[in-house]
C-alpha cells in the first residue's frame, strides 16, 4: 500500500468490540483515539457489524474525523475524512475450537497442539493412536465436541501410512457437524505423512471439506508448523467466520484477512521479538481462560489454559492451585468457607470488582495462583521435538516417555508482558509487577510491561500489513513499562546477605547489601536509566555466574526497579503468622497497598 497515514483497526471480542484509530504523525504512528461498544453475534441484533459500526462512530465522536458514509467506510483518507485501511480480528462466538491428532501423543499430537494454538486455536481435545482410548471412544468423543475444524497429522514423511489412516477412519465414521451452519461440511486439514495423502483423500473426500497441506513433522528432528497455520487462519474466515452472523458483511469490508484474536496477539509478540532482537513471554488473562505466548530464539509458542479465569473459571483455579496456595498470598486470616463464597460470587457475577481492600487483596492472590499454573502448562508444551533420540522402530517410538526440554529459559528472558482486565487496571502499577513476579518468578535481569488498553490483537494484524507501524504504536502507546526485576539465583540462609549491591540513579548513588528474603524498591521513571553493580555471594549467580560481579545498565517504569532476593523457587515461612508478616513486609516495602 503506498499511502497508510490512517488507520481503522476494530477486534470483536465475545462481549464487547473495540476500535481504534492509528495516526501518522511527524512520520511516527500513534494510537490516538479508541471507542467501544457491545458485540453483536447475537439476538436480536445477529450481525456483528452493528458493534463494529457502533465502536467506529465512538472514535468518530471523540476524534472529529468522518470515517462512515452510512455504514461504509471512507477511505481513503483526505484530511479529516475517511482512513487508508480498515483491519479487524475476532474471538466473537467462542473463537477457533479444534480438535488435533496425531499418531503418537507425545510427537505428532504435540505437534499439532502446538500448530493450531500458535494460529489462535482454542484445542478441545488431542486424538492420538496411543491415547489408551477405544476405538468407540474416539469415535464418540469426535461427536460429542463438534469442533469448528479437525487437524489431522501423523507420520514422518516416507513412514507408515497405517495409523494416520486409521486415525481419518474414526474422523469418517464419527461424521462430526459443525457448530456453525448446518448446510456445509466440516473443514479437515491433513498435515501427515505425503504418502499417506490418497488414502486420506478417499477416506475423507466425500465426507468432510479435506484439505492437504504440508507435513508439521516431515522429519522426527524437524517441525514445519507454518504451511498448516496459514491453512487454519485461511478456513477459518473461510469457513467458520462465515457462518456466524454477519461475518460476510464484515470481511468484504475489511482491507486484510480477519485473525483470530488470540493468533493477532501472537504475531505482535513475535514480531516485537524479532525487530528488538529480545526473548518474550506474554499472559492474557481473562475471565474464562488465560493465553501464555512466548518466543525464545524465535520460537514461537502458545497455550490456552481454558479452565483458569478471573471470572467464569475462578472457581477451577482454586481447585486446581488447592486452598493453601491461593491463602499464602493473604497477608490476613481467612476462613475457608468464606473464600470459597467470595470465588463463587464471582463466578456467578462475572463483572463485579473490587469495591474493599480486602477484596482486592483476594483478587489478586488468585490471579497469581491463575497466572503462575498457566505458564506451569505453557512449560510443559513449550519444549524441543520428543522421539529424536529415540529408537525409530515403531513399537519403541509408542512407548515414548521421556519429554523434550522445555524452550522456557527464564534467564534469557528480556520482557515479560502481561494483559487482561486484573493486570491492567490493577489500582497501582506496582500490583501489576509484584502479580507478575510472584506468578512467573523471572531470573537474573527481566523488563517487566503491561498492555495498556489491550491493543495487541489490532496490532498483530496492522503487523501483517505493516510491520513499522506496528513496532511504533507498540512501543509507544500499547506497552506501559513497569521497570525492571533483578533477581539473583540461589538459595541462602533467611536473613543473610545473598549480593552486595550499588546503583547509580539519577537521583543519587545507592548502596548496600540485599538479605535473602527480602525485596529492595527504587523509584526510576519509564524515561531513566541506572548503572547497577551487583557482587553476589560465591553460591549466588547474578548472571554472570555463581559469585562473580555484574554491572550492567538497567531501565525503569512505573514501579520502577525491584531487587528481589527470595530466591527461586519462592520460599515462604511454614507458620502462618510468620508467612503474614513476611507479606506485609514485601508489601510495604513496594508500597503496594494504601497504609491503614
Amino acid at each position: 500500500m503506498d499511502k497508510l497515514d490512517v488507520v481503522i483497526a476494530t477486534d470483536c471480542g465475545s462481549t464487547t468490540t473495540k476500535a481504534i484509530l492509528i495516526e501518522k504523525k511527524d512520520e511516527v504512528y500513534r494510537q490516538t483515539y479508541r471507542g467501544e461498544a457491545p458485540t453483536t453475534v447475537e439476538a436480536p441484533y445477529e450481525d456483528v457489524t452493528r458493534g463494529v459500526l457502533n465502536a467506529i462512530q465512538e472514535v468518530e465522536e471523540l476524534s472529529g474525523r468522518q470515517i462512515l458514509d452510512g455504514e461504509t467506510i471512507i477511505a481513503p483518507a483526505d484530511g479529516n475524512r475517511g482512513v487508508d485501511i480498515y483491519i479487524s480480528t475476532s474471538s466473537a462466538g467462542g473463537g477457533l475450537q479444534m480438535m488435533v491428532a496425531g499418531v503418537i501423543k507425545a510427537m505428532t499430537g504435540e505437534s499439532a497442539q502446538r500448530c493450531a494454538l500458535g494460529a489462535g486455536a482454542i484445542v478441545m481435545d488431542v486424538l492420538a493412536s496411543n491415547d489408551g482410548r477405544q476405538p468407540h471412544e474416539k469415535i464418540e468423543r469426535i461427536r460429542q465436541l463438534r469442533p469448528d475444524m479437525v487437524l489431522l497429522s501423523g507420520g514422518t514423511d516416507g513412514g507408515t501410512i497405517s495409523h494416520v489412516v486409521e486415525l481419518a477412519e474414526f474422523i469418517a465414521a464419527a461424521d462430526p457437524k459443525p457448530r456453525f451452519g448446518s448446510g456445509y461440511q466440516l473443514p479437515v486439514i491433513y498435515a501427515g505423512n505425503r504418502d499417506a495423502a490418497p488414502e486420506i483423500e478417499r477416506t475423507l473426500g466425500h465426507k468432510t471439506a479435506l484439505t492437504i497441506a504440508e507435513n508439521i513433522r516431515p522429519k522426527l528432528e524437524a517441525e514445519n508448523l507454518g504451511p498448516a497455520r496459514h491453512v487454519i487462519h485461511d478456513l477459518f474466515l473461510e469457513h467458520v467466520m462465515a457462518q456466524a452472523p454477519g461475518y460476510r458483511k464484515l470481511i468484504a469490508m475489511t482491507d486484510a484477512p480477519i485473525m483470530p484474536t488470540p493468533g493477532a496477539v501472537g504475531l505482535m509478540m513475535q514480531t516485537a521479538s524479532k525487530r528488538q532482537n529480545i526473548n518474550v513471554v506474554g499472559v492474557d488473562i481473562g475471565g474464562a481462560t488465560t493465553d501464555v505466548f512466548s518466543v525464545f530464539d524465535g520460537i514461537f509458542n502458545r497455550t490456552v489454559s481454558a479452565n483458569l479465569g478471573m471470572s467464569y473459571s475462578v472457581s477451577n483455579v482454586l481447585a486446581e492451585a488447592g486452598l493453601d496456595s491461593v491463602m499464602r498470598w493473604l497477608p490476613f486470616r481467612l476462613d475457608e468457607a468464606d473464600l470459597r463464597d467470595r470465588i463463587k460470587n464471582k463466578m456467578i457475577r462475572p463483572t463485579t470488582i473490587p469495591h474493599l481492600l480486602e477484596e482486592l487483596q483476594v483478587e489478586q492472590a488468585i490471579a497469581r495462583e491463575a497466572l503462575r499454573l498457566a505458564f506451569v502448562q505453557h512449560r510443559a508444551l513449550a519444549v524441543g521435538l520428543k522421539g529424536v533420540q529415540a529408537e525409530r522402530t515403531l513399537s519403541d517410538v509408542f512407548d515414548q516417555s521421556s519429554g523434550g526440554e522445555s524452550l522456557i529459559k527464564m534467564r534469557a528472558l528480556d520482557l515479560l508482558v502481561g494483559s487482561g482486565g486484573v493486570l491492567s487496571h490493577a489500582p497501582r502499577r506496582v500490583q501489576t509487577a509484584a502479580m507478575l513476579i510472584d506468578a512467573f518468578q523471572p531470573e537474573g535481569i527481566t523488563r517487566l510491561a503491561v498492555d495498556s488498553i489491550f491493543m495487541m490483537p489490532h496490532l498483530g494484524v496492522l503487523s501483517s500489513v505493516d510491520e513499522r507501524a506496528a513496532t511504533q504504536v507498540f512501543e509507544r502507546d500499547c506497552l506501559i513499562y513497569l521497570g525492571t526485576c533483578i533477581a539473583p539465583i540461589g538459595q541462602g540462609k533467611l536473613g543473610a546477605a545473598c549480593a552486595q549491591y550499588e546503583i547509580d540513579l539519577p537521583s543519587g548513588a545507592q548502596s548496600g547489601a540485599l538479605n535473602t528474603g527480602d525485596l529492595l524498591h527504587f523509584s526510576l521513571e519509564a524515561d531513566e536509566e541506572a548503572r547497577l553493580t551487583l557482587r553476589p555471594e560465591r553460591h549466588i549467580d547474578a548472571g554472570a555466574g555463581p559469585g562473580r560481579e555484574l554491572t550492567t545498565a538497567v531501565k525503569g517504569g512505573a514501579a520502577g526497579l525491584i531487587l528481589d532476593g527470595r530466591g527461586r523457587p519462592l520460599v515462604f515461612a511454614e507458620d502462618r503468622t510468620q508467612r503474614a508478616d513476611q507479606l506485609r513486609q514485601w508489601s510495604e516495602v513496594l508500597d503496594h497497598y494504601p497504609k491503614n
